[in-house]
């Protein structure tokens, strides 16, 4: 019910050194006690979250990765435990809990096969055996009673007995096993005066990769050296910039010998380094922020290019490639960099990862939180604004619809334990410190406006703001009281408690109604109004102390508290009584939050780190629990505008977004159903009653029917409209119904703010751009001031970028001029005019100045290669670029191949666009759709092709991704669109089954043309008692099931199979129809020409009878036989290549399981048509496929194969299914698929067995062309 559908990683956390690896195509970080695998996404060639692995309860202080096996890799912490990784299984495979020590360091010893060794301190050096049963450790003889503590060591990769220590004192240790240690040698000389020799540690050490005795040693003050293990000499000294300048981390390039890369301790910047220069060749700043920790990732073999390119080019010609291309001479003012990206981690908690060869980003997530987040708090004003308080001193605010950081508070102000967000649009947020008192941060004005400290140096464990009076402020703490007072500081009243308080609460319905939770266990409800300090009510029964206390946002006397008992109350403040106690946590509860729309919904968050929903009607029971946090779940929020998406926060420094939809769905549907209010609103005693189906009850949904009812010309539209933004997640809606509104014709001046900064609509992509670069030119004529604006330069860069990209040249030239970079400018000057290039080049005489950054853009334009630029764009994920592109060429403002000299700078030229540039914008916005469907983003996929006004794609990708309500809600606004419609509202209507709403899936139904078989369908499934199923007949405008079997019989005398089998299915003789149908197909597939199409249709139908029905049919295994081979051929023609080879496998093993199965098409020739197309697939994954080149041996029998399956009619059902939440990894139980054999990413779809399970992607598509389990077991499966 409850599944997630965002994510926030942590941050990297800076405590301990050796916390970044990476390993061919895999990096990973360490945040405080979770580790977090990125993995290349071959598709498009960009590193992806693989996983969160969090077995550690205590800091991780290292990780190491087997050189050996990039599957398998080693952890430390501070609980003196070790655990070896397998990535592949997400798992660990061994794990060493007594380590006697923390393990500051880790490396591989492959002197004898693979040990993990350790130190902790001044040694010794452990080493330990984690393969086999004994697990033994043993210890390094020559590695005992070092003088000073160890700060890190490597093993040598060629000479694999030998290891390099590096200690705290400075100095450096080399063991060969089994020869003399060289202790404590080759440490930097000081000056006796010099105060820097006391803490000057090593910190880091690397073998140079082509040396066994060469090793470069970097100490914190005496920079880097590279020394000669051998005769213990140092014979070149790395100069720094400035004596200030100190090296946090460093890292040898595998892809250039000789060449390494350090990163500054203060600053965030790149050095690069080679060994036969004593300087730095070059300087790159990246961030201001200073290193942590860089780890090499080479990238040789990586793709420049996509499709678009791939052209054979004259190398002697000159293009805009060839311009492009890094120089071929090395010296001092043009370097060549590798090919290389480089992990970047930061103290600031940023983690990156950048292209140092094209020096540039390719991520960078900066200022993530790197420890527990204890409290986090939807913006009251904007729903899409998400605030953090963490252990790490800040609060932050995330974009949730893009997952970015926007802004943060300033300084550190400590432990940071709650917060609370100011009411309205005040912008202010009040938090709570351990030591520190409560502040009062002003994000507007950008600084700390209020502090108070009435609590002194106890903690302040929670603090409210009164949302309906702005000027109150309460806190609780560790001495004991409970605070009210005034924004401007005055105390109004100090409730006096007789243990810390941790919990309180401001009750909703009443400004003077508050309630505390304390550690003495009780739950104390107070009214300010008195001048009385004693209580009005005291809850008592919790057997612990009471950490969290919540009022009812909807029911006026209902209080919920959560203690370290392990379980939540909730209380009837005008009975006096416990209503119902909430048992199931396995840990003290945490996090507590009531659903702002339904009344019974209460959520909890726990040390167990689970989160669990509960009903709290009828004495209360658990609907769902999730355990996808890897540590204790502290914070639970949700806004009233979007009281079904769920945030959380918990100690694994994790934000995670949970969607409810499964328990609005039955709403949402009835308004896509058209149903009436009282089917869609209800009032809170109502729906409190026992087994009451939800209705909604809040504040922001009878304002919503308000608004609707304003307009009743166009009440459907709107209401559909308004609550699919109300009941989905914030990732592309609300950009998808801007961009219905433009289909219909909106003015454009009624588009939001927000409108231009996601997917536009091509129409406007020129007319934004184009005014955003005069704006950003225009400021270069104003001062700005503020911390934070940017300065002059920044804008006319931006100006000039903008210039260039609506075809604009000439400008673009003459910013660039202003710049200084008048390279760029010359150029992109022919573009203009040859004579305007000649006057250029005569001005540039006084300037002597060169820059190399995005130049493949410049000279693509200039030139005139649109194909190119738009490739380019591409290559490098800036998708929203290439459709730009593609469309200013279409509006015909960037010059033609042929037309480089054209004499337009600002228009180069109109007209129509031609064939081929129409083919460029449609190939790249599918190129951009398969991106964000690829990285879980269904519905901006669809925006995708809403922008170029192609809704029947869109609505593909809506079923593709499952966002079904949302697809039919696109098409029934947006009108004439029935055939494309249909297909969700079917898939609709198969959800409705899911959930029990049979009446429902009728009526939905009943919206599609030409209904009957679907209706028939739908109500031959249905299995409820006979009087429930006549009337769901009746409903359907059906016959009875009695009438049903007459009418069977009269079809059966008319020989009208179909239909015959039809009315058989929804009479109380199934297995008649099963009968028939069988016969019709088996008779159709043993002619020699049948295709797909003759039998699909049937076997649809037959897919609908009831399972126990099917149970005791004899031909129960001939009908599953059938219905997975004809399901792997549509599978095939379908694109859904992951399910097929099962479907084959799963026919195939019917067959031979009964031996009596014959339905036309034997074992042996599933088999060969199953290794034909696996066999061409392989070599040619891509459609369409070259017949000439198929081997001689599987050609004839491909050939037939694909005459067989034919073509889609449907092509709205084309393309694999992608689930939005299944490129999110999980904390939970690793599953693995039953089909493929691969572990499942994201949510798990459990068949009926309960235990084996597939991914929810493919549970869909196997639905799609196979009604039947994968299990065999004649149960359908309905994943919808």
């Amino acid at each position: 019910m409850i599944k997630q559908v965002g994510l926030l990683p942590a941050g990297c956390q800076p405590w301990n050194n050796s916390v970044c690896a990476a390993s061919g195509d895999r990096f990973a970080y360490c945040s405080t006690l979770a580790i977090y695998v990125y993995e290349l996404d071959k598709t498009y060639n960009q590193f992806q979250l693989l996983s969160i692995l969090s077995e550690h309860k205590k800091t991780i202080t290292s990780i190491s990765w087997n050189p050996r096996n990039p599957d398998i890799f080693v952890s430390a912490s501070h609980e003196c435990k070790l655990i070896v990784w397998d990535i592949s299984k997400e798992r660990p495979v061994a794990i060493y809990e007594n380590t006697k020590g923390i393990p500051t360091c880790i490396d591989w010893c492959l002197l004898h096969g693979e040990s993990v060794s350790y130190i902790s301190g001044k040694g010794p050096l452990f080493l330990w055996s984690y393969k086999g049963t004994d697990l033994s450790v043993s210890t390094v003889k020559e590695t005992g009673g070092f003088a000073s503590e160890v700060t890190c060591f490597r093993w040598h990769h060629k000479k694999t007995e030998k290891v390099a220590f590096g200690h705290k004192d400075g100095s450096l240790t080399f063991c060969t096993l089994g020869s003399k240690s060289q202790r404590h040698v080759l440490k930097p000389v000081w000056d006796d005066d010099d105060d820097d020799s006391e803490s000057d540690s090593v910190v880091t050490l690397e073998w140079d990769l082509l040396s066994v005795d060469y090793i470069l040693v970097c100490n914190s003050q005496a920079g880097i050296r590279l020394i000669d293990s051998s005769s213990l000499s140092s014979f070149m000294t790395f100069q720094l910039p400035s004596a200030a300048t100190t090296v946090k981390t460093m890292s040898w390039v595998p892809s250039a010998p000789g060449m390494f890369l350090t990163g500054d301790a203060m600053s965030g910047i790149i050095r690069v380094w080679n060994v036969s220069k004593s300087t730095p060749v070059e300087n790159i700043r990246v961030k201001k922020t200073g290193f942590h920790a860089l780890q090499v990732i080479c990238d040789i073999n990586r793709l420049k290019f996509t499709k678009y390119s791939d052209k054979n080019t004259d190398i002697h010609q000159k293009s805009s490639t060839s311009l492009a291309q890094n120089p071929t001479s090395v010296n001092a003012s043009n370097f060549a960099l590798p090919p290389a990206r480089l992990v970047c981690t930061f103290l600031d908690g940023g983690v990156g990862l950048y292209d140092i060869g094209r020096r540039k980003w390719d991520f960078l997530r900066e200022q993530g939180h790197i420890e527990t987040i204890f409290d986090c708090k939807f913006c009251p004003h904007d729903s899409n604004i998400l605030a953090t308080g963490s252990f790490d001193g800040t609060v932050k605010l995330w974009d949730t619809s893009t997952f970015t950081c926007i802004n943060t508070s300033p300084g550190n102000e400590g432990i940071i334990y709650t917060l609370s967000w100011a009411p309205s649009d005040l912008n202010c947020i009040v938090a709570g410190t351990s030591k520190n008192g409560i502040f009062i941060w002003d994000i507007t004005k950008g600084r700390i406006v209020k502090r108070f400290t009435e609590h002194g140096r106890n903690a302040v464990f929670t603090v409210m703001w009164n949302q309906k009076d702005s000027k109150r402020i309460m806190s609780t703490g560790a001495d004991g009281y409970c605070i009210i007072r005034q924004v401007d500081g005055e105390i109004i009243q100090k409730y006096k408690h007789p243990a810390p308080v941790y919990g309180c609460d401001w009750c909703p319905h009443n400004k003077d109604m508050l309630a505390t939770g304390c550690e003495d266990k009780n739950v104390r409800v107070y009214y300010i109004a008195t001048s009385n300090d004693n209580p009005l009510k005291v809850f008592t029964g919790h057997t612990s102390k009471v950490f969290h206390v919540k009022w009812s946002p909807l029911k006026e006397n209902l209080l919920c508290s959560g203690s370290d008992d392990s379980t939540l109350r909730v209380w009837d403040y005008s009975q006096d009584a416990c209503v119902c106690t909430l048992s199931g946590h396995k840990g003290p509860v945490r996090g507590i939050l009531w659903n702002p729309e339904i009344p019974y919904l209460v959520i909890s968050g726990s040390w167990d780190a689970t989160i669990r929903m509960w009903d709290i009607r009828d004495g209360g029971r658990c609907i769902q629990a999730i355990a996808d946090h890897g540590a204790d779940v502290y914070g639970l929020t949700c806004h009233p505008a979007r009281p079904f998406l769920l945030a959380s926060c918990s100690r694994d420094s994790t934000v995670r977004m949970w969607s409810l939809a499964a328990l609005s769905q039955p709403i949402e549907i009835n308004i896509l159903a058209g149903k009436p209010w009282s089917q869609i609103l209800g009032s809170v005693e109502t729906v409190m009653e026992p087994k009451h189906e939800p209705l909604l009850t809040g504040r922001v949904s009878r304002a919503l029917k308000v608004e609707v009812e304003e307009f009743p010309k166009d009440a459907r539209n709107r209401t559909i409209k308004f609550f699919s933004k109300f009941f989905m997640a914030p990732a592309g809606t609300e950009n998808l119904w801007e961009l219905v509104s433009v289909l219909k014709g909106v003015d454009d001046t009624l588009l939001s703010s927000n409108y231009n900064k996601g997917i536009m609509h091509v129409k406007h992509l020129l007319k934004y751009h184009s005014s955003e670069a005069q704006q950003l030119e225009m400021a270069k004529l104003k001062n700005s001031g503020g911390t934070g604006a940017r300065n002059k330069e920044d804008r006319m860069k931006e100006a000039a970028e903008l210039h260039l990209k609506t075809g604009n040249i000439r400008r673009y030239c003459e910013l660039k001029v202003e710049l200084g970079e008048w390279e760029r400018a010359l150029a992109v000057a022919p573009g203009v005019s040859h004579a305007y290039w000649k006057d250029l080049a005569n001005r540039y005489s006084r300037f002597l100045m060169r820059e190399d950054k995005d130049c493949a853009a410049v000279f693509c334009t200039a030139v005139g290669d649109t194909e190119m630029l738009v490739d380019f764009y591409a290559s490098r994920g800036q998708m929203s670029d290439a459709v730009l592109t593609a469309q200013v060429a279409c509006e015909g403002l960037i010059p033609s191949n042929s037309d480089a000299h054209n004499q337009k700078g600002t228009s180069n030229g109109y007209g129509e666009p031609s064939e081929k540039q129409i083919q460029l914008l449609q190939q790249t916005v599918e190129d951009w759709a398969a991106w964000h469907l690829w990285h879980g983003s269904p519905i901006l996929a669809a925006c995708c092709f809403l922008a170029v006004d192609n809704v029947q794609k869109a609505l593909g990708k809506l079923i593709q991704g499952n966002e079904l309500e949302l697809a039919v809600a696109t098409g029934t606004v947006i009108g004439n669109l029935q055939e494309y419609t249909s297909v969700a509202i079917e898939m609709l209507s198969r959800r409705c089954e899911r959930l029990g709403k049979w009446e429902l899936a009728v009526d939905l139904l009943h919206q599609v043309p030409d209904n009957k078989t679907l209706l028939a369908r739908c109500c031959s499934r249905c299995a409820l008692s006979i009087d429930e199923i006549n009337a769901l007949h009746k409903r359907a405008h059906l016959p009875s099931v009695a009438d049903c079997f007459n009418e069977a019989e009269k079809l059966k005398r008319r020989n009208d199979t179909f239909e015959c089998v039809l009315f058989y299915l929804l009479s109380a003789s199934p297995e008649i129809g099963i009968d028939l149908g069988l016969d019709y197909v088996k008779n159709t597939l043993k002619t020699s020409d049948w295709t797909v199409d003759d039998v699909f249709f049937m076997l649809q139908q037959l897919g609908s009878v009831r399972t126990d029905a099917l149970q005791i049919h004899r031909k129960k295994g001939e009908l599953l036989a059938v219905c997975a081979y004809i399901g792997a051929l549509v599978a095939i023609r379908r694109g859904y290549y992951s399910i097929v080879q099962p479907l084959f496998q799963h026919s195939r093993q019917r067959i031979c399981n009964e031996s009596f199965i014959d339905f036309g098409v034997s074992e042996s020739a599933i088999q060969s048509q199953c290794t034909a197309w696996n066999v061409v697939h392989t070599a040619q994954p891509q459609e369409p496929v070259n017949v000439d080149i198929i081997p001689a041996e599987y050609k004839p029998v491909y050939v037939k194969l694909q005459q067989r399956i034919g073509e889609e009619p449907n092509k709205i059902l084309v393309g694999s299914d992608c689930v939005s939440n299944t490129h999110l990894p999980s904390h939970s139980d690793i599953h693995i698929s039953c089909l493929t054999g691969e572990r499942i990413q994201g949510l798990a779809y459990f068949l009926e067995d309960g235990k084996s399970a597939v991914s929810a992607n493919e549970a869909l598509m196997w639905a799609k062309v196979n009604p039947f389990s994968p299990l065999g077991t004649g149960y359908r499966i309905n994943p919808f």
